[in-house]
């Protein structure tokens, strides 16, 4: 359960697989505004545990743009690359509970016995009662049995799963010996105190994921808030992919007043071509999340600004 009675203690958790861009700077900046608000701390985090996707000095990058768009983090900055030895302690703790088991699955082999007829292949339990013979372990894989999480999120509202019928036992460690994004972040925000997480929609579904893990481990659940995501005119969530535009920084001002009129914050026109200082001014003392759209994406238009 969430305890309300804890100090607020917010997070920004980049990936260093690129630049960030306007959507990125949507999650920073309603995180930062979020935790501010209510007196809390505002940490940063770097996500680089996939290595092999991971773009050659984007993570400096992602801090100096930070620091160039006027934010400013609480203690030292968090790479889950150096934590290993905490997330095999947290598997050994679900080993030892039997709350998962050893998968000698291939991808091709879930995708061709996937169960139902979602975009994401469902595992269909191969290796849930033991590994067949002749094939060896591959991924670590959490047993996700006939749990429904629900919860409420602050923006989205009431939030659903049947894991076993719309995801399936998940990985935990992956093939290559490298801990999932679900495993770490799940111990990464309860080592750091993390009592509300802010991030985009776009990570909407695996927040039950993540609450059975917590759930396993005996973590308590932050609290949430999923930001509508910004699109491109094709409906394709910002990203590296779809070749978002890097944040520049001599366009600090104008792309966080952009960022504010995103989040339904209503910034006056005149701001934009204040100094950054003063537009953080007014946005940490005009923050409110009730303004926020109530939408998982909305369509990012620079000529509509």
């Amino acid at each position: 359960m969430h305890d309300s009675t804890m100090p607020y203690r917010g997070r920004f958790a980049p990936s260093p697989t690129g630049p960030l861009h306007f959507g990125s700077l949507i999650a920073a900046a309603g995180s930062y505004l979020d935790a501010r608000w209510n007196g809390g701390v505002w940490l940063v985090r770097i996500e680089d545990l996939d290595r092999p996707r991971e773009a050659k000095g984007a993570a400096d990058a992602i801090l100096r743009t930070l620091e160039g768009y006027g934010f400013e983090w609480d203690g030292p900055v968090v790479w889950q690359s150096r934590r290993g030895a905490v997330y095999a302690a947290a598997l050994e703790h679900l080993e030892r509970d039997g709350a998962v088991f050893p998968c000698a699955c291939t991808r091709r082999e879930i995708s061709d016995s996937t169960l139902g007829g979602t975009s994401e292949p469902i595992y269909p339990g191969t290796c849930r009662s033991g590994i067949p013979a002749g094939r060896r372990a591959r991924a670590i894989r959490a047993r996700v049995d006939d749990a429904v999480i629900g919860f409420e999120d602050r923006l989205q509202g009431k939030i659903e799963q049947n894991l076993a019928h719309e995801v399936g036992d998940f990985v935990v460690r992956r093939a290559d010996g490298l801990f999932a994004y679900q495993m770490a972040v799940v111990v990464d925000d309860f080592e750091q105190g993390v009592t509300d997480v802010v991030r985009g929609a776009d990570l909407l579904a695996s927040t039950p994921r993540q609450m059975l893990l917590q759930r396993r481990m005996g973590y308590p659940a932050p609290q949430y808030m999923h930001l509508p995501v910004a699109v491109n005119r094709n409906g394709e969530k910002l990203s590296k992919q779809t070749l978002a535009a890097p944040l520049a920084p001599a366009e600090s001002p104008l792309q966080l007043w952009r960022a504010l009129r995103f989040l339904g914050q209503e910034p006056p026109t005149e701001l934009k071509t204040e100094g950054i200082a003063t537009l953080w001014s007014w946005a940490l003392a005009n923050w409110q999340a009730g303004k926020i759209p109530r939408r998982r994406s909305i369509r990012e238009d620079p000529g509509c600004f």
